[in-house]
């Protein structure tokens, strides 16, 4: 379910894998976050885990975790100013209405369990992306989320006309067809990026689980790419 990446005193940053639901699944079993706290009490008689942000269950990569109360609160406030910087990379198989920018919107609730975006900017949700191409009718897109509203990102891509390939809600192919040859939703977060009691950390870590995330091309595109807080991203 998922790999430890590091750890310090006050929390520990895990890569998560695709298809793992973050929450126990009844009769399906633990998931990602009992896995996890299981994991470090056995393995290094860490006796607390405190959530600190979340991954749905199609989307692989970065989480954090605190050890402790005091320190889930410092994350809490960190999460809250916007000071963690958190970025995503997903691929799509539709060409978008436009190739950059900004996305931004009101988000309301649409039918069997799906986000839509409104026109609206009452408390919207706001998302900077780039695209590139990979090849195969495909584009690669690295995003930024400004705020944390659920399926922000896969609604933001679905709303430019790119869903994202593989999400069984967005993505018309996955809905009518469960065995999909993509195999998973190709949503990855991909680095982090924050100021913790005056030391800054700084995470990136490529996709190592999908197909279309492995191919050749995706692997040559992210090695051009700079890390991806150093990039001069659309305007607000």
């Amino acid at each position: 379910m998922f790999k430890i990446i590091t750890q310090t005193e006050d929390f520990v940053v895990i890569s998560k894998n695709a298809n793992v639901n973050f929450h126990d699944e009844g009769e399906h079993g633990a998931g990602l976050f009992s896995q996890v706290r299981q994991y470090l009490l056995k393995q290094l008689n860490i006796a607390e885990l405190f959530p600190i942000h979340r991954l749905d269950k199609m989307t692989s990569g970065l989480l954090i975790f605190a050890k402790s109360n005091e320190s889930a609160k410092i994350f809490g406030e960190l999460f809250k100013a916007h000071k963690v910087e958190k970025y995503y990379l997903a691929i799509s198989d539709k060409k978008p209405t436009k190739k950059q920018g900004l996305i931004k919107g009101d988000m309301a609730k649409s039918r069997r369990g799906m986000f839509k975006l409104m026109r609206t900017m009452d408390n919207p949700a706001i998302t900077q992306f780039f695209s590139y191409s990979i090849g195969n009718k495909q584009r690669l897109y690295l995003l930024k989320p400004h705020s944390g509203k659920t399926h922000q990102i896969r609604v933001a891509l679905s709303s430019i006309g790119a869903p994202i390939i593989g999400d069984p809600l967005y993505y018309s192919h996955s809905r009518t067809n469960s065995n999909s040859i993509a195999g998973r939703g190709y949503l990855h977060a991909y680095a982090l990026r924050f100021e913790y009691l005056d030391k800054l950390y700084e995470f990136v870590l490529p996709p190592t689980e999908g197909k279309f995330f492995l191919s050749k091309k995706v692997n040559v595109k992210l090695n051009e790419i700079p890390q991806p807080w150093l990039l001069n991203w659309p305007k607000l």
